[in-house]
């Protein structure tokens, strides 16, 4: 039986690295081994960063993609955590009856879906001024170069 709660609870503080993926459909999940790939090259991004600062042109590009998968597996998270029970147990446990308690919702389910929304939000607002912010930095100082 999959359990909601722990599936939510799997995506928020592990989807980057897979880990509600083979929960749910096992360590065959070809989508489950290519989650950490990005995650891998976005953390890469932050160890450029911190060693070469921020005029690091490679980790304006790199740092988001570590936002971005972080926002979302806590996105695929809420979308677990708010499934029906009647929805999870069809997709997940189909061998269980409809109102299976693996599929129910409880505390620990809504305080997953609502820390999954707090540092979803958070993050992708982040990783979207970051990336815009050096994006714009770079315009202008190309368009600096050819003024010149």
């Amino acid at each position: 039986m999959k359990n909601k709660t722990l599936a939510t609870w799997l995506a928020f503080l592990g989807g980057p690295l897979g880990l509600h993926r083979f929960y749910l459909h096992g360590l065959g999940d070809w989508f489950g081994w290519l989650l950490p790939i990005p995650t891998a090259i976005g953390l890469f991004g932050v160890q450029r960063l911190q060693q070469f600062g921020v005029d690091d042109e490679l980790s304006w590009l790199l740092v988001p993609l570590l936002g971005l998968m972080i926002a979302a597996c806590a996105l695929t998270a809420i979308l677990y955590g708010l499934m029906p029970c009647e929805k999870w147990n069809a997709r997940f446990n189909p061998r269980a009856a409809p109102e299976d308690p693996a599929g129910e919702t409880y505390w620990l389910t809504v305080f997953a879906v609502a820390a999954s929304l707090l540092v979803g939000a958070g993050v992708l607002m982040a990783t979207i001024a970051f990336g815009f912010e050096h994006f714009w930095e770079y315009q202008l100082a190309q368009a600096r170069k050819m003024s010149q």
